[in-house]
């Protein structure tokens, strides 16, 4: 097997891909992603924001965000410049293009999806290479936002479902004392009107980054829009339950 010698090596062929050690790959990353968390927990951000820039450049995380992405549902959904990452070719050689220096994310491709009361929601396809850099910041942030996380939040959360949280509800309010009602609420147009501002002050992220995916606009029938507010559904970019 192929291992991962100080996460630096890149592979160049089909071959290599092939034979990465998954298993290596995400003990590498688990381990920064535990420092990154007791870092939070200590409160140390400058230790924080160091692991993470040493796991969005090494070599087991980036092969570990592409593999996410060409895996997912929407492996066979491009964006706007219709390429997918079919391959291991493809797949390899995106690998150099995931860092900071000279990065310029393409605009969304804007479709509509139809909800249950019969309206449209907009959603924001990114090309594949800028969903491998989301889905590479995420990696990092995801320790830090877990170990922040409300208990009883189950939104965009990994390893948690609907069921998790129909669960919680149950056990609350079977107790004697338990509350009578139950009020559900819904924050309107939430992603049609976040703050960029609020977003780059409060993620724990590369601010460059977060700010060239928040305004790289989306394009709908060939016309280029520009995103001055609000994040689309359906990037990894709109990073809408991660913050400090």
């Amino acid at each position: 097997m192929t291992v991962l010698p100080n996460m630096d090596a890149v592979p160049t062929h089909a071959a290599n891909w092939d034979s990465i050690d998954w298993n290596l790959a995400h003990r590498v990353v688990m381990r920064l992603q535990v420092r990154i968390a007791k870092a939070t927990r200590e409160g140390r951000w400058r230790k924080v924001k160091a692991l993470q820039w040493l796991l969005t450049h090494s070599y087991a995380a980036k092969i570990l965000a592409i593999k996410k992405v060409t895996t997912n549902r929407g492996k066979r959904t491009p964006g706007v410049d219709g390429v997918l990452l079919k391959t291991p070719e493809d797949k390899a050689a995106i690998v150099n293009s995931l860092k900071r220096a000279g990065y310029q994310p393409s605009p969304l491709r804007r479709i509509y999806i139809s909800k249950a009361n019969g309206k449209l929601r907009p959603l924001g396809i990114p090309v594949m290479s800028d969903r491998c850099m989301q889905a590479l910041h995420t990696i990092a942030l995801l320790p830090m936002a877990e170990t922040k996380a409300d208990w009883n939040s189950y939104g965009f959360r990994p390893e948690r479902c609907t069921a998790d949280a129909i669960e919680s509800l149950f056990n609350y309010l079977s107790r004697k004392n338990a509350p009578q009602w139950v009020l559900e609420g819904d924050i309107k147009g939430c992603f049609d009107n976040i703050s960029h501002e609020w977003m780059l002050k409060n993620i724990c992220c590369d601010t460059k980054v977060l700010q060239k995916w928040l305004q790289a606009g989306y394009m709908e029938q060939a016309t280029l829009f520009p995103t001055e507010r609000g994040t689309p559904q359906g990037g990894i970019g709109a990073l809408r339950s991660v913050y400090k």
